[in-house]
């Protein structure tokens, strides 16, 4: 996120990295960075040495599977898969801990930058190597996002004022001119969860694009499991065909896994703007993003 949670200083971010993690830390900065968690860089002196995560908790990610999914990642990575950046554990054992209403986790920082060209090629010969991989006995099984009601909740949603905010009204009228298509969406959404009961489950990431792949001196490593679940493998795949790689990923699944990105999408940001907002960064990327979920073909 590019603005800090607010309710939180940055004072009590740190009392807790020390707590859970490493009493020689001496300071932690705000990164704004990423999208739906927010983080920090740990220091001890002049150097970062975690990288510390706050995964918020709802529908998304309970305490538990959070925990799991993070611990699954841990597994993979100790079974060989280097590319694996996985979480440190606590001083307690654990990999995540409670705060403010969140879950803090920490990761060892690496030096490298996110923002270079994709490498579709990397990316694929990545996939081939998790998605064979024994997953984690404990690793959270995918579910559908979004409910099958979210049709009749939103459109009783927009049948009230929304915001205060500068992006209330726009995002309200978008959201209601698309009531049917969300409608539809929705139906066939719940229909091809039903279909994937049968195909065959795999470890996945969740989002293996470009925008979770540090590029180090080492290489490329891939980052932000906290979504990591068994389920098709083209919850993952479809990142490659959206790039133009040619996969033998079956269509339904694909389909599937686009419908979930762009309800849970649309859901998230109709909550987000049916709230008091301010029209700050954050909110600025939120409601270009809802739009775009609303209107892509």
């Amino acid at each position: 996120m590019r603005e800090p949670p607010v309710g939180l200083p940055v004072a009590q971010v740190l009392a807790a990295v020390r707590r859970h993690w490493d009493d020689r830390l001496d300071r932690v900065e705000h990164l704004p960075v990423g999208f739906g968690a927010h983080h920090w860089a740990a220091y001890a002196g002049p150097r970062p040495r975690l990288f510390v995560t706050l995964d918020g908790l709802g529908p998304r990610h309970s305490a538990a599977t959070l925990e799991a999914a993070y611990a699954g990642a841990a597994a993979l990575r100790d079974a060989g898969l280097e590319f694996v950046l996985a979480s440190v554990p606590t001083l307690e054992g654990t990999l995540t801990t409670p705060l403010l209403d969140g879950a803090l986790s920490c990761t060892p920082w690496r030096v490298g930058a996110t923002d270079g060209p994709d490498d579709p090629t990397w990316t694929a010969a990545t996939l081939a190597r998790l998605h064979p991989t024994s997953p984690p006995p404990d690793l959270p099984r995918w579910r559908p996002l979004v409910a099958a009601d979210l049709a009749d909740a939103t459109a009783a949603l927009t049948r009230r004022a929304w915001g205060p905010g500068p992006h209330a009204d726009a995002a309200r009228d978008a959201v209601r001119r698309h009531l049917g298509a969300i409608e539809v969406w929705t139906a066939r959404y719940h229909h091809l969860a039903g279909v994937a009961r049968d195909r065959g489950w795999v470890a996945t990431h969740g989002e293996p694009g470009g925008h979770n792949q540090l590029v180090t001196a080492e290489g490329r490593i891939l980052v932000d499991w906290e979504s990591s679940k068994l389920a098709p493998a083209e919850r993952d795949l479809r990142t490659l065909v959206d790039a133009g790689v040619e996969t033998d990923a079956d269509p339904a699944m694909l389909e599937l896994f686009d419908l979930e990105w762009r309800l849970d999408e649309v859901s998230q940001y109709t909550a987000w703007f049916a709230a008091p907002h301010a029209g700050t960064a954050d909110d600025e990327i939120a409601f270009a993003g809802l739009l775009e979920e609303l209107e892509r073909e």
